[in-house]
């Protein structure tokens, strides 16, 4: 059996008397690209901050490749991370922005200059190597942001709600951009959003996280046609919830609707109460 790029194992993490992330364990293969699904305080960010290594579990292992990434510092871990502000340097140019990482590797610079010059044809901005940040629209910031992180080609790149800065139209437009741009790279994609339609379109799996913990991990649309809990269903569709009580034919009697549902599978038998 293949080793998935990324493995969490019980992954815990303590602020004082919350429990942010409560065993949390999740595999993410390679080339997947894995959107994490949930309210405010559900866990979403200090997943990504724990792979990143802002950060360190309480308890439980994360392992990238197969490697265990206990006490490794950010700099030293093949990930990359884009965050929901860009952080591009505002008194570097495009092209020094994204030659930065390769710079502090000590690349050769014909080798610098040939990676970032593919990077910036690969999200269509040649021409604007010497602008500023300022000087760029949202969408475009957001793309030098993307290339900057990759231009590295790390195998895992982590994104804090890439897309959660630009307005609907352009938010639309950029994420399949960067469903496009993942493809193209190969790399393992793992973003935090709170906006469903987002994940479901973008992504090949969804982690839905309830208070820290994973409440559904699968394919967009298997969660979508069969959620596992009423969250789910509820975050992922509310219009779709209706309330029944379940009879023993496995007939499901919804007042609200004035009729009675058959099930095209029987309900999962409940565990008998202690």
């Amino acid at each position: 059996m293949t080793e998935p790029l990324l493995r969490l194992e019980g992954v815990t993490r303590r602020f004082g008397a919350t429990l942010a992330l409560d065993a949390l364990s999740l595999a993410v293969g390679h080339g997947e690209f894995v959107a994490l699904l949930g309210g405010s305080g559900s866990g979403k960010s200090t997943l990504l901050r724990l792979v990143a290594g802002f950060d360190a579990p309480d308890a439980g292992r994360i392992l990238l490749q197969g490697r265990d990434l206990a006490g490794l510092p950010p700099h030293a871990r093949p990930v990359s991370m884009v965050f929901q502000s860009y952080a591009l340097f505002p008194h570097l140019s495009v092209f020094d922005n994204i030659a930065y990482g390769l710079r502090r590797e000590g690349r050769p610079r014909a080798e610098i200059t040939r990676r970032v010059t593919e990077a910036l044809a690969l999200v269509g901005l040649e021409g604007f190597e010497r602008r500023r940040p300022h000087q760029l629209s949202g969408g475009q910031r957001q793309r030098v942001a993307l290339v900057r992180s990759l231009v590295k080609r790390p195998p895992l790149l982590l994104l804090d709600e890439p897309l959660g800065a630009l307005d609907a139209g352009l938010r639309e437009r950029t994420g399949f951009e960067l469903r496009a741009l993942q493809r193209a790279t190969g790399a393992g994609f793992v973003m935090v959003t709170h906006d469903q339609a987002e994940a479901l379109a973008l992504a090949d799996q969804v982690a839905v996280l309830e208070a820290g913990r994973l409440a559904q991990f699968g394919p967009p649309r298997a969660l979508y046609e069969r959620p596992a809990t009423r969250l789910v269903a509820g975050f992922l569709g509310a219009a779709n919830l209706l309330e029944g009580r379940v009879a023993p034919d496995g007939s499901v009697d919804c007042a609200v609707a004035g009729c009675t549902l058959h099930l095209a599978e029987p309900p999962p038998a409940r565990r008998a109460r202690r």
